[in-house]
């Protein structure tokens, strides 16, 4: 079997301090003076630094418009609108750097940068969001990027496929046609400096196989081909039912996952 390529493992994830990391100061000027949502997503593609194809491109600037309409409606200021804007960025990259699951890696990546900027401990984190704040951020990522986790990672990641290959010691080659043989205007091969009519002058009595050839044994390997592509469909139509089971399953644990977490940021209130 022979591995094409590797799937690339998530990086490590280090949070850090955000502030004007992605937003400028001047930046968050020009986006508060925009209030078209047209003009908001040129102005956000600009600052983001959006440089992709669609339909991801219109995907991301959604996400980027909508953090910025959640922090209007929650009277965050321009610091805390810039280090939203960085951290949902970086919970995006973290999340699209890899087809592999990593949604809990993501989400304890995404508390740790909303930590880093709710505790005065500098040079490690400041103080920008309150308790209150940051378990109304929480929430809002819930309900809006890890409730369509799945959606952002088949849309932004490369499909995984795997391609197998197979080679058996002790069965024979076949023989390769060489440069020497030519083939005929009527479609048969035949060696070089060979009449034409060399093939025409045999009898008919000699073109004809009989029942001999026609009830040939097959080759072993072909009856080793015909074994392997049998025992693949078989073991395929198993991986897709299995697959299918585990998509169920997971879908079901991340709703749970999900509903439980909104649960305890509403017992907090």
């Amino acid at each position: 079997m022979i591995l094409a390529g590797k799937i690339k493992e998530p990086d490590p994830l280090n949070p850090k301090v955000l502030l004007w990391a992605d937003v400028s100061y001047s930046d968050m000027e020009e986006i508060e003076n925009t209030k078209a949502i047209p003009e908001l997503k040129r102005t956000l593609c600009c600052v983001l630094g959006v440089n992709i194809p669609e339909p991801r491109r219109g995907v991301l600037l959604e996400l980027y418009v909508h953090t910025v309409l959640f922090c209007r409606e929650s009277n965050f200021n321009r610091e805390q609108t810039s280090v939203l804007l960085s951290i949902v960025k970086s919970m995006h990259q973290a999340n699209t750097e890899t087809p592999l699951n990593n949604m809990g890696h993501c989400y304890a990546y995404c508390s740790e940068l909303l930590l880093c900027h709710s505790v005065r401990r500098p040079p490690f984190s400041i103080s920008l969001f309150s308790s209150e704040e940051v378990t109304q951020i929480l929430k809002y990522l819930l309900n809006t990027y890890f409730r369509h986790y799945n959606l952002y990672k088949y849309i932004f990641t490369p499909q995984v496929r795997l391609d197998l290959s197979f080679s058996y010691s002790g069965m024979p080659d076949e023989d390769p046609v060489t440069e020497t043989d030519a083939v005929s205007s009527d479609g048969y091969c035949k060696k070089e400096n060979e009449p034409e009519t060399a093939e025409r002058e045999q009898p008919i009595e000699a073109m004809n196989t009989g029942p001999e050839v026609a009830n040939k044994d097959p080759s072993p390997k072909s009856e080793l081909r015909t074994i392997i592509q049998q025992e693949m469909r078989e073991e395929m139509i198993h991986m897709s039912r299995q697959l299918e089971q585990r998509l169920k399953e997971s879908a079901d644990r991340l709703n749970s996952a999900l509903t439980s977490l909104e649960t305890n940021l509403q017992g907090k209130k």
